[in-house]
């Protein structure tokens, strides 16, 4: 079901001994621009896999307070952080560290938008987030590591964990490397040196880090831990665009470039190709020493939206509908993404020769498939060979046995949860009515949908869970940005949406105050 809200605005605030008044009239809905910004877009999945399950497990954001001391710090200066949730039983010496994802930033112009967001500042990230799919604490969800201790590594530094530079005006560091050294000093510290087994795995550009760091992490534990790594979703080839360009070459050289990756790429590929080439999985795979399973989408949505046919390489707009919906793509544009798969499967082809590895390519239209609750495990979940990516990924790790899964080509496999975009007009389902003072601040029960709008970015973070969901929004500019979040009491909304509910939030702060109002009609 399709959710779209009106959000009127009325703010009032007092600065210094003067006083600002401002409206905002702003109507959310799905953004057909979904991915166009390589930068800060992200993927969402479509309402028809709108997650059902209980209500998730919420891991607190810890901040490593060590780290300042070391360099290690977001683009702002700020303390990194992670997330970490204990395991116990036959798992409480048992680790999963996953890398968070969230694209790149490749110029000064981008990297000082990012630091106003949680993706460049740890003063913006949620102070707790769900933990689900191969991070939930469930066996019916996650049945091989949900006793483990999982951590979720927050990514604030826009290269994939691996940058060490800084630009002194206008101020930005770019630290991924020493975010990533100080996590595990910080984590190795919590017990994760005690370890007898450990997973590194990512998604997305953390996905790509856990290729990057994956031999780093095995050296930090003694030969008789055994320690594997498994990269989701962040295969991102060296593909011409649909207009013969080269578009993710030409963002990933800037990233290198302006944050210095160069200086901790692997040897053995900087030996004999440029930096920018060993920044792209597919040059790097086969020399990774540790075991590795990579899990991908063979017609990945982020790279179709993003790389392969961006607004720049289409100015007419060709393949509009097609990024949308893959059932809109004509003959020649599914013979376009065929030959994006073979040229995937022909990148991986000697990694996969190695027994000590593991695959799981599925023909799915999809990006990131473990921390989904419904692609990772679930009735209906995504199946190679009959058999689902939990299953897949535990048996490969497990050593139960060997795991090299390819799909057969687009439209053969009707298990994939494929990403569609729906920028249809839609009628308004619900009207948010609140007047705040100085600061603006509020949670709120509320089936939603999650948005992505060109000029007024609303973050609207919706895990909808039974018959209530945690609901924030945050408004962000160029250069100034106001959080809504904590605090609450409210009415139990129905996931019927056919009730009003009335919500009145507590003030973060003295002195504050607001009023919410939200009708469903």
């Amino acid at each position: 079901m399709e959710v779209v809200a009106v959000v009127l605005l009325w703010c009032i605030s007092n600065v210094g001994t003067g006083s600002t008044f401002g409206t905002a009239l702003a109507v959310l809905t799905r953004s057909g621009d979904a991915l166009e910004d390589l930068n800060v877009k992200e993927v969402f999945p479509s309402d028809d896999d709108a997650i059902t399950s209980p209500k998730p497990l919420m891991v607190p954001l810890t901040l490593v307070q060590a780290a300042a001391s070391l360099g290690a710090v977001c683009l702002d200066g700020t303390l990194p952080g992670y997330h970490l949730h204990r395991g116990y039983g036959l798992g409480a010496n048992s680790w999963l560290v996953q890398l968070e994802g969230g694209g790149w930033c490749n110029s000064i112009r981008n990297c000082v938008y990012r630091k106003t967001t949680r993706r460049g500042s740890s003063n913006y990230m949620e102070k707790q987030i769900p933990f689900t799919g191969i991070l939930s604490n469930r066996p019916e969800e996650n049945p091989d590591f949900f006793n483990w201790n999982r951590v979720k590594l927050r990514y604030c530094d826009g290269a994939s964990f691996s940058g060490d530079s800084q630009n002194e005006s206008p101020p930005l560091f770019f630290r991924g490397q020493r975010i990533w050294l100080a996590g595990m000093e910080d984590l190795m510290s919590k017990g994760m040196d005690n370890a007898n087994q450990a997973l590194l795995s990512g998604c997305s550009a953390g996905g790509l880090a856990s290729i990057l760091h994956c031999d780093e992490f095995r050296d930090l534990f003694p030969s008789t831990t055994k320690v594997k790594c498994l990269s989701d979703a962040g295969l991102f080839l060296d593909a011409t665009d649909i207009s013969g360009g080269h578009t993710l070459r030409n963002m990933f050289e800037g990233v290198v470039s302006l944050q210095e990756v160069q200086k901790n790429l692997p040897s053995t590929c900087t030996s004999h190709l440029d930096p920018t080439s060993c920044f792209f999985p597919q040059n790097l795979v086969t020399n990774v020493k540790t075991p590795l399973f990579l899990l991908n989408a063979a017609y990945d949505a982020w790279q179709l939206q993003a790389s392969l046919a961006p607004p720049s390489a289409d100015p007419h707009g060709y393949w509009k509908e097609c990024k949308l919906n893959h059932a809109h793509c004509n003959t020649s544009q599914i013979q376009f993404l065929e030959d994006f798969r073979n040229q995937m499967l022909n990148a991986i082809k000697e990694f996969s020769m190695s027994n000590q590895n593991g695959l799981f390519i599925n023909s799915c239209f999809a990006h990131c498939q473990t921390e989904r609750q419904d692609t990772w495990f679930a009735d209906d979940s995504p199946l190679i060979g009959n058999k689902g990516i939990a299953e897949s990924v535990g048996n490969w790790y497990f050593d139960r046995v060997g795991v090299k899964a390819i799909d057969c080509a687009y439209p053969c496999d009707n298990t994939c949860h494929n990403l569609v975009f729906n920028v249809s007009p839609l009628k308004p389902k619900a009207r948010i009515l609140f007047v705040s003072k100085r600061n603006f601040r509020f949670n709120l029960c509320y089936c939603s949908c999650i948005f992505r709008e060109r000029e007024l970015f609303f973050y609207v973070c919706s895990f909808i869970f039974g018959y209530c969901s945690f609901f924030c929004i945050r408004l962000e500019r160029e250069r100034e940005s106001y959080s809504f979040s904590v605090l609450y009491t409210c009415i139990k909304v129905e996931r019927v949406l056919s009730i009003p509910s009335l919500c009145v939030s507590l003030p973060a702060y003295w002195g504050d105050f607001f009023f919410l109002f939200v009708h469903f009609y």
